[in-house]
This record gives C-alpha cells, sequence and structure tokens, in this order.
C-alpha cells in the first residue's frame, strides 16, 4: 500500500507502466465536476470509477472489505472526509463472499495484497478509484 499527497504522485509512475496516465488522468480531469459513474481510459486496462455517496459506519464498511486478484486500485477522494480500514491479505481468515472477476472490486494504491474497507464517514463522500489492469 502506498499513502501519499498527489504532488508526489511522480515518484510511483516506475511502479506500474500505466500509473503516468492514471494519474495524468487525475491531473486534467476536473473531478469535482465530474458526474459519478464509470469511465475508461484506455480499454480494459485503465479505468476510472467515480462514486458520490454517504458515507458507512466502520462496521457497515469492513462487513464489505474486498481485495482485487486482477487490478490495483490507486484511490482519490475528491469531497469529504474519509477514512479506510486496511489489512494484509494473509491475515485475513474468513472469507467474505466469493471472488467476482467482473466487479473485482491523499491518494492510497492498494495492491492485491491489501485488503481494503474504503468510504468510512459520516458525510457525503465524492472519491475517485481507477483500476489498473494488473
Amino acid at each position: 500500500m502506498i499513502i501519499d499527497t498527489i504532488q508526489n504522485a511522480g515518484k510511483y509512475y516506475s511502479v506500474h507502466p500505466l500509473f503516468e496516465k492514471a494519474f495524468s488522468y487525475i491531473r486534467q480531469t476536473d473531478l469535482e465536476r465530474k458526474e459519478a459513474g464509470h469511465y475508461e481510459i484506455e480499454s480494459e486496462q485503465l479505468r476510472a470509477i467515480i462514486a458520490d455517496k454517504k458515507g458507512m459506519t466502520r462496521e457497515e464498511s469492513v462487513a464489505e472489505f474486498e481485495c482485487h486478484n486482477q487490478h490495483i486500485d490507486i484511490q482519490l477522494c475528491i469531497r469529504g472526509t474519509e477514512q479506510i480500514g486496511w489489512k494484509p491479505r494473509e491475515k485475513c481468515v474468513v472469507e467474505n463472499g466469493t471472488y467476482n472477476a467482473e466487479k473485482d472490486v491523499q491518494f492510497v494504491i492498494f495492491f492485491p495484497e491489501d485488503v481494503h474497507a474504503p468510504m468510512i464517514g459520516e458525510d457525503e463522500i465524492k472519491k475517485l478509484v481507477i483500476k489498473v489492469k494488473i
């Protein structure tokens, strides 16, 4: 997992060949005005999801924790205050449903080994998730 400010995004371009394009999308898009929805950046390799909804309680989010086998998540809170639960994948001993390949469900980068429970907050949260194909 990587947590940093968007000003330092360039330090992470070498981590994955599509990271530079993902951060270019963030810089060039008016995220505050972009409507909630799914957006293709580069076919199935790079997709953006913008969510704009009420935050969840810690318990609600943890009940829906997620990790991905085929994608890296780059997450950026656009508006509101969001907390994110995290733990290493090897510490998860109880499954939370079966794997869904269809959904594969500050900025933070979550790698496949990072189990995360996002959208924890009391008010409306608008956030961007960029799915980077591994």
